[in-house]
């Protein structure tokens, strides 16, 4: 089976495609290459990728239209899992038309290809942040999601738009993640975990935003890549009978779902950086901060339709995750 993975030297993406690769499908990545964070560790993420034979690798943007349709032409892939994604909720705020070229465009060419070169299953990386200024918790794919707070948090709501208008026009299966805090060894040196990790072991202070009185669901990456996986072969049915007064509205009358791939067990913040502190052995200094424009005081995933479906839930304890995220971060700085 062929699977083509967009941002496959990034956290997820690497994750992903060495699952893949393991259970014995060609992979096809594809990624930019960008310097949103350190290129070297992609690098190194992609030279494990490459070392499987079964992986093939294509440095191209997405939104590089003609690039994508020749991928697709060339390799005719039975699943597409897009993980490509201009990530971050505050850089959004600086730097708005990178997400736009990304997030919007990128997406919009690969939904395009899948169009003219029909696939098994299209899933993609949407986001808990799409829930916004929700307050009914735990977050349910049953929820609205009309009031995003920052401009990442809009474009993931659009692919998920995009998506099932192409589900309905052209009968494509698509599938929308909506991940919660994902976190874990080779991850991003922007999200809070990495950068607590690396200011405690050099010494240095860390910011607590909102005085540390947020919770969030953090996610192991082992959960977040077993449920991509257990979906594959999942593609939704179009419901012809669907109603919106009283059926799910993660659903619909065209071959569409969404789901939450949260931990299900929000965690408060101070809580988080305690266990990095134990992890590590060492106490941070810390400053405490106002809450930052595009954040959310709370996430927490209700993933009962994901344990319906796939039987899955997904269950690593923040102490076991972030041993391991430590671990990992001593042998790769060697430290």
């Amino acid at each position: 089976m062929k699977a083509l993975v967009t941002g496959a030297a990034g956290f997820i993406g690497f994750h992903l495609a060495k699952r893949l690769l393991k259970e014995g499908y060609q992979v096809v990545g594809i990624d930019n290459m960008n310097d949103y964070y350190d290129v070297q560790l992609k690098e190194d993420r992609l030279a494990i990728l490459k070392k499987d034979s079964n992986f093939i690798f294509h440095k191209v943007d997405l939104k590089d239209k003609k690039a994508i349709d020749n991928i697709f032409a060339d390799y005719q892939p039975e699943y597409v899992i897009n993980l490509a994604a201009q990530a971050g909720v505050r850089y959004s705020i600086e730097n708005p038309y990178a997400y736009v070229d990304s997030n919007l465009v990128g997406f919009m060419n690969i939904i395009e290809a899948c169009r003219h070169h029909p696939v098994n299953h299209l899933l993609y990386a949407s986001s808990s942040s799409v829930y916004g200024g929700n307050t009914v918790i735990p977050f349910s794919t049953n929820h609205q999601v009309d009031h995003p707070v920052s401009l990442y948090a809009a474009t993931k709501k659009s692919n998920e738009l995009l998506a099932h208008s192409y589900s309905h026009l052209y009968d494509i299966p698509t599938t929308g993640l909506r991940f919660f805090t994902v976190y874990g060894p080779w991850g991003r040196p922007d999200m809070a975990y990495f950068l607590f990790t690396d200011l405690i072991m050099n010494n240095k202070p860390i910011k607590v935003f909102n005085h540390g009185k947020m919770e969030r669901d953090f996610t192991y990456i082992d959960d977040i890549t077993e449920g991509i996986y257990n979906l594959l072969p999942k593609a939704p049915q179009a419901n012809k009978d669907w109603d919106e007064s009283q059926d799910d509205l993660s659903e619909s009358f065209a071959p569409y779902k969404i789901y939450n791939i949260g931990n299900n067990q929000p965690v408060q913040l101070m809580k988080f950086i305690n266990v990095i502190e134990e992890k590590i052995g060492k106490e941070a200094e810390k400053i405490y901060m106002e809450m930052q424009p595009g954040d959310v005081k709370r996430t927490y995933a209700d993933v009962s339709d994901l344990e319906e479906d796939i039987d899955f839930k997904p269950d690593t304890s923040i102490e076991e995750g972030i041993g391991k995220f430590v671990e990992w971060y001593k042998e790769y700085y060697k430290d």
